[in-house]
């Protein structure tokens, strides 16, 4: 009794499935079927009394493509747990330059505007993806929909032959309702391979997409480089430079007042002494913010334990290992697990934080863990994006969890080889 009862419930549940299948694959169908009935209401001779509908059906078949796509994705995750990725090009951020252009990964433009729509174009027309949309419209009602209706079908044969009073309608109606009880627990799961099959992106879209995000790093470079040629350049101007000016000033001063006011000559060489102190030390901070001393000395490890000493948090380090890298990689970690901890503190007031730094066969493996109050997120343009741009130089990525009210969790890996 329990196992007829398990066939009528998924027999039911397969046979809603099935419907819905049918329904998504044949919307595209449905467009054209309309245009051709449109175009025979309006038939008056002329052949060229198609074309308007044609135009319609062509246009209904972009903007639904991409819809049905995505509600076959849904389906196949709602229903098996299997994850299509799309593969759909992303629109990334628009950056002003020193020049006042702004630049989207393609061309410059004198607004942001122009920049985020020529963006957006670009990004959704020239996707290979659209190809791929409408090949799988086309492929899934004769793959999927012819395969769905069949216990659709053998309701409707069912429904006709048993209301019928010839024998032989009848046992058509049998036959038709056997297949759908027999064919509905399964007729869906023909959705999973077709989908799998042709909405997961292509190698062409896997290299468009590579090439964009090569693009998208050259122009970053460019930025962070311009950015931090202007940041040391004010830091200079500001700080050293001014210093040692005034330092300059007050040694001809005091070169003056030796014989005359030797008092006040001391007074101008202790000033002095203590200027090029401060300019000393400011020197060692802008040298520090492009390169580390005990980064370049001691390595990684060390450089994040005395950059977790210095932090205003309570941060632990935990790696119990020594490694050298690349120095590149080691620079883009250092300033990342910098980035994090700066972010925790302004942005998430958190007072401890956990760092671990660890190996496996791959690379190597950073988190970096908060108390604070969570919620955040991956937006374009923000910090934590420029994070993730900048490892995917290496190939790394980034993994956020930041539920509100925390703890935020951040993971970075990147394939690496220790020296």
């Amino acid at each position: 009794m329990r196992q007829l009862v398990s066939w009528v419930a998924s027999a039911g549940v397969g046979f809603v499935r099935a419907c819905v299948a049918v329904a998504v694959a044949m919307l595209v169908p449905a467009v054209w079927a309309a245009a051709v009935a449109l175009w025979i209401w309006w038939w008056d001779g002329d052949p060229w009394s198609g074309t308007v509908p044609f135009l319609w059906a062509c246009i209904g078949t972009l903007a639904l493509s991409r819809p049905v796509c995505g509600m076959f994705r849904s389906l196949v995750a709602k229903w098996t747990g299997t994850v299509i990725p799309a593969g759909y090009r992303q629109a990334g951020p628009v950056t002003q330059m020193s020049t006042g252009y702004w630049w989207n990964g393609h061309s410059y433009e004198r607004t942001s505007r122009d920049a985020r729509l020529d963006q957006q174009w670009r990004t959704r027309w020239r996707d290979p993806a659209i190809w791929r949309d409408l090949r799988f419209t086309a492929i899934a009602p004769i793959t999927v929909g012819v395969i769905c209706a069949v216990p659709l079908a053998g309701v409707g044969a069912a429904g006709f032959g048993l209301s019928q009073p010839v024998l032989s309608a009848r046992l058509a109606g049998v036959l038709g309702l056997a297949v759908a009880i027999g064919g509905a627990p399964y007729a869906w799961r023909s959705v999973e391979p077709v989908a799998v099959r042709f909405l997961r992106p292509s190698p062409a879209m896997t290299m468009a997409d590579r090439v964009d995000e090569l693009t998208a790093q050259r122009a970053d470079t460019t930025v962070a480089q311009a950015a931090e040629i202007r940041r040391i350049e004010r830091d200079l101007h500001d700080g050293a430079q001014a210093r040692l000016v005034a330092l300059g000033l007050s040694l001809a001063t005091a070169e003056k007042l030796m014989e005359t006011a030797p008092d006040q000559a001391r007074t101008l060489l202790r000033e002095a002494r203590a200027g090029a102190a401060t300019s000393l030390t400011e020197l060692r901070d802008l040298v520090r913010g492009i390169s580390p001393p005990v980064l370049n000395e001691r390595g990684l490890i060390d450089a994040v334990r005395a950059l977790a000493l210095d932090s205003p948090l309570e941060a632990t380090v935990d790696a119990d290992l020594q490694l050298r890298l690349d120095p590149p990689i080691e620079s883009a970690v250092y300033f990342g697990i910098a980035e994090l901890l700066t972010n925790a503190l302004k942005h998430a007031h958190a007072t401890r934080a956990r760092i671990s730094i660890a190996r496996d066969d791959t690379g190597i493996l950073v988190e970096v863990e908060d108390d604070g109050r969570g919620g955040a997120d991956m937006r374009a343009g923000g910090g934590l994006d420029g994070l993730r741009r900048r490892l995917t130089v290496f190939d790394g990525t980034v993994e956020i969890t930041s539920p509100a009210g925390g703890p935020t969790r951040v993971r970075m890996m990147l394939p690496c080889e220790s020296l």
